[in-house]
Parts: structure tokens; sequence; C-alpha cells
């Protein structure tokens, strides 16, 4: 997405130039000096010492200046579109779901928060008021974000993709009340989605990868790749969402379309649930997701990616979807969105 340059992008630009100038100098009266006085080696090895030595010092201000800049810049507005609704999967941890709610009120973007609620009790009504009165202090300007309990009376991991009738945004962004997202990434992944609105759009990548063919003892095709081997191979064909914009479409063709054996699978080994979805996508559209960099925060300690065998899971999930569907829909990619406001090299 260009943009036009800030007038503090000239001023930084002019800055460097000058830098470059300095640096360049520099170097010619060096030249000149080793030119003229072939003798004096020590004397030019200590004035090239000193200039390396200048010049790293200004690359570190510059690098400094940069950064200190681009923290200051304002989110990106107007924001396209009617905005989104955040989708929080919560389970019995009332404090990350205050916490949760209380940050995505302040974005600007928000125009309702749902929470995905399949607790055996219902949830207490001091719960949703404090929740209700949370949303109105932090809802910035004349904005009336809605706040909505989605109550699901069986424990499924397949409640954060039933379909929501009353939704009044195409756009979901689909969250685990574990994860806090900073408003001007989610703002600036939002404008990603509008884009392309029939991908996938999140901040968390993984990997299908082809098993060897060599290893004839084994039986899966596909291991399932973490963030380490994203980060190695910078290949990805998959966006968890525990982070990620989809169209709330697919709700419906989750809920209503998609084989009733993966819902069944994913409630009885409460696993997969964003595989599944990912898988959706992929075989709906028939492209890969998109991977917008940006941090998040976990602010919690404890999930199903904590257990161990974790992996060996995930993989097996890969291989049985890939069965059931009778092809991998998935599509690797190494695209990358990122906001190039508040990065140096891009």
């Amino acid at each position: 997405m260009p943009m036009l340059m800030s007038i503090e992008g000239k001023q930084q630009q002019q800055h460097r130039c000058k830098m470059n100038n300095s640096i360049g100098r520099m170097a010619r009266q060096l030249m000149a000096h080793a030119g003229s006085n072939k003798s004096g080696g020590s004397k030019m090895r200590l004035l090239l010492l000193c200039s390396l030595s200048v010049s790293f010092s200004l690359f570190l201000l510059f690098l400094a200046t940069r950064s200190l800049s681009s923290s200051q810049h304002p989110p990106l507005s107007p924001l396209p579109g009617k905005g989104y609704t955040v989708v929080i999967n919560t389970w019995k941890r009332n404090d990350l779901l205050k916490k949760s709610v209380a940050h995505y009120a302040t974005c600007a973007g928000v125009d309702a928060i749902h929470v995905v609620w399949s607790e055996p009790d219902l949830p207490q009504s001091s719960l949703i008021d404090s929740l209700k009165k949370v949303v109105r202090s932090k809802s910035k300007g004349n904005r009336e974000i809605e706040i909505k309990f989605d109550v699901n009376h069986e424990d499924s991991l397949n409640n954060r993709f039933k379909e929501m009738r009353d939704l009044r945004t195409d756009a979901i962004y689909s969250i685990d009340d574990d994860v806090i997202t900073p408003c001007s990434s989610l703002e600036f992944a939002y404008t990603v989605w509008n884009s392309a609105p029939s991908s996938m759009v999140g901040f968390v990548p993984r990997m299908h990868w082809l098993r060897d063919p060599t290893e004839t003892c084994m039986e899966e095709q596909y291991i399932y790749g973490g963030w380490w081997s994203v980060w190695w191979s910078g290949t990805y064909s998959m966006v968890l969402s525990k982070a990620a914009f989809f169209h709330k479409q697919y709700l419906a063709i989750y809920t209503n379309q998609m084989l009733p054996s993966i819902r069944d699978y994913i409630t009885k080994n409460r696993n997969c649930e964003d595989i599944a979805m990912s898988f959706l996508v992929a075989n709906v559209t028939g492209s890969p997701p998109i991977w917008v960099e940006g941090k998040i925060h976990e602010i919690g300690s404890t999930g199903i990616s904590s257990l161990g065998g974790h992996s060996a899971r995930r993989s097996k999930c890969v291989n049985d979807f890939a069965a059931l569907y009778g092809t991998m829909p998935l599509v690797p990619t190494s695209v990358k969105a990122v906001d190039s406001r508040s990065t140096w090299f891009w």
C-alpha cells in the first residue's frame, strides 16, 4: 500500500543525506592523505579507525531518531469499511477476559465485541455489567461499541466459529482471551484484510511440511511446522485464528457446509479448530493466507499449546484433515505485509 512521504520523512531523508555526505568527505580525505603520504601507515590506520567509529556512531544516532519518530506515528485513519467485530474465545479466565475487553474497546476500528462463552454455568450478571461499564468508559469519541455474550450449552472448540447472524460488520477479528494485539497493529492488519477480504489475515503464521519420502517407517505425509520453522524458512501456509481477520461468511460455511466429521473430530480431540479454519478458507479460495508483521502479547500462562506432544498432535490433525478433504488445500507462501511507516528495512 503506497504512502506519501511526510514532512517528517523528508527531514529524515535530508538527515541521512547529510550523514552520508559527511562520511564521504572523511573517506575522500583519508584517500588523499594515503596518496600523499604512503609512509604514514600508522597514522592512516588511526584515522581510518576514527572514521569508522564516527560513522558507526552517526548510524546509531540515526536509527535511534528514526525509532523515536516511528513510535509517534498516528493510527491509520480513516479506517475503510464499517469496522470489525472482535470475537474473543474465553474459558474460565475472567481476569484475562476483562483485560482483553478493556484493551480492544480502545481500538478505533472496533464496532462490536462478542464473547464466545462455552462454560457450563451462565456468565454472571456482575461480569456482564462490569464489562459493559468498561466498554463505555474505554470507548473513544461518540462510538457505541456493542458487547455481547454468545452463550453455548455444549463445550466444544467449534463454538468459536459458530455462525453469528446479528453481526453488523463483514470483518471478524478472532482472538483468544489471553492475547493482546496493539491497536496500531490491529488497524494496519484491518487495512490489509480490506485489500483481500476473502483471505485470512493474521499475526501467527504456521507451515505444513511434506515429510521426507525416504522415511518409509512414517505413515504421516505432512509435518506441522511451528514458529521456528517459519522463521528459518520464511514460508508459511496458515495463520492461526488466535489472532486473525477473516470474513463473516466463513462462520456460516464452517457451521453449515464444512464436513461434519471435521467438527466431530475437533470436539473429540479438543484441538485443531484453527487448523480446520485454515483448511476451510484455503479450500474455498485456493489462495494462501496473509501474514502481517506485528507483535502480539500473550498475557496468559497456560493453554493447549503448552502441553507435551503438542506438535505431534497438530501434525496428526493436518494429515487427518487432508485425508478427509481428499487433497491438501493449504497453499504455501513467503509474502508478508509490513507497515513501512515504522520499518527501517522493507
